[in-house]
């Protein structure tokens, strides 16, 4: 009985008339090895640029299925494409694989119990952003896709990327180096779509937002240089450490009195205070590294040269000086969704869930360098809701938290939103 109606579903589906119950069962059909799928990365956490167990799943899992894999991209990166048998556009999708340096807090049998290193220390790796669920979810849509392959129009290119919360330092990775290595080279997509699962709203709700959704970030470092000597005596040194806490209280009124922030938001926060090695000495210098968000390259430019300002006067004032780098590495862009784009895929994930689950997203301060393949080709990028049914999402630890809780009815949410939105676009002629 099952097989029946799937193959009712997939001749449906493959006429041209995909509904939301067709889609719906598509991706409920795949569900259960999704799902182990997602247990199974969760379990075996990887760092950015370390993703070598997951990127071997994903290539077997792709080969089975006798697509055209390429590996190595990006060191770890796996590209597939799929060729249809009909004629029609060129559509990438987007799925990240790397964990985070944080040691899991959740009460679950698949938890992870994994250990890496970072900057130097060891740590505990878990997957508390949700990207384990972005790979199951694509794998799954690989697969439902790939049954369609003979009446299926135009291609699909499955992009499963490495390091998207960052290269470690002194390292390239991520999507700017996928674009680096060529991944649009041979195959310059159309259209490009992503998702992430998100704690701030529930299962079931899904947010797409037209135009600038998500801010653009650069990583600062500085490091203020004193002159050491006892603690008891701090007249004869120069204090690394008050002068950077001064810097840090200047700096919070970049935003509050300097920007406009009327017009777009914007975040300045500093992550990472060293100095000092024991408590009676006043140390020879203060490294201090933080973040940067905005959504307007003005903005963006105004607030950097605010900070330097800041940096170097208090340090004069106190007879200190200041290096300071801005921004360390590469900056992720704003990420732009495609207006018309962005209205065709809220339609249809309309159809897969019901258009009252479908939310405009408010601008979100985080980043993400899937901006980089947007800055490429038109694309969108949508939220879907992890947090369970009944509970508070404002309230549900964030990602990137350690007690960070994906409810697994994300899994059928994500993938009959982006089936829908997928299959919409390939059946769609183009002007």
């Amino acid at each position: 009985m099952r097989l029946t109606s799937l193959a009712l579903a997939l001749a449906t589906v493959l006429a041209g008339t995909a509904h939301a119950a067709d889609t719906t069962q598509l991706a409920q059909g795949e569900l259960p090895q999704v799902t182990a799928w997602r247990r199974d990365i969760h379990q075996h956490p990887e760092l950015s640029n370390r993703e070598t167990r997951t990127s071997a799943l994903v290539a077997a899992q792709l080969k089975k299925l006798g697509l055209e894999v390429h590996t190595g991209i990006a060191h770890t990166g796996v590209v597939a494409i799929l060729k249809g048998g009909k004629p029609g556009p060129k559509l990438a999708i987007r799925a990240d694989m790397d964990a985070l340096p944080v040691t899991e807090d959740v009460n679950v049998p698949f938890a992870s119990k994994a250990k890496g290193e970072y900057r130097g220390k060891q740590v505990g790796v878990m997957h508390a952003c949700g990207h384990d669920a972005h790979t199951a979810m694509l794998l799954g849509l690989a697969t439902v896709l790939a049954g369609m392959k003979k009446d299926l129009p135009g291609e699909v290119m499955f992009v499963f990327q490495p390091a998207e919360e960052g290269a470690p330092p002194g390292e390239q990775g991520g999507a700017s180096l996928m674009l680096k290595d060529g991944v649009f080279r041979d195959f310059k997509p159309d259209a490009m779509f992503g998702m992430h699962v998100v704690s701030s709203l529930n299962v079931g709700t899904v947010g797409v937002r037209p135009g600038p959704a998500m801010a653009g970030s650069d990583w600062f470092k500085m490091v203020v240089h004193g002159k050491q000597t006892h603690g008891a005596m701090p007249w004869n040194g120069v204090d690394p450490i008050v002068t950077s806490s001064e810097i840090i209280g200047a700096a919070q009124t970049i935003v509050s009195r300097k920007l406009n922030i009327g017009d777009y938001p914007a975040v300045l926060s500093f992550g990472i205070i060293e100095g000092g090695a024991r408590y009676n000495i006043v140390p020879d210098q203060v490294e201090m590294q933080g973040t940067l968000r905005t959504f307007d390259a003005g903005m963006r430019q105004q607030a950097i040269d605010n900070l330097k300002d800041i940096a170097q006067h208090i340090a004069a004032a106190n007879g200190a000086t200041v290096e300071t780098q801005i921004p360390v590495g590469d900056s992720n862009p704003v990420l732009i969704n495609n207006p018309a784009l962005t209205a065709r895929v809220r339609e249809s994930i309309g159809k897969a869930i019901g258009g009252d689950h479908v939310i405009e997203a408010k601008p979100w301060m985080a980043s993400e360098d899937f901006a980089y393949f947007a800055n490429e080709v038109p694309s969108v990028y949508f939220w879907v809701g992890s947090t369970p049914t009944g509970q508070d999402a404002l309230k549900a630890p964030a990602n990137h938290s350690p007690k960070f809780f994906m409810d697994e009815g994300a899994l059928k949410i994500g993938m009959a939103s982006m089936l829908q939105a997928t299959l919409d676009y390939l059946n769609t002629p183009t002007s």
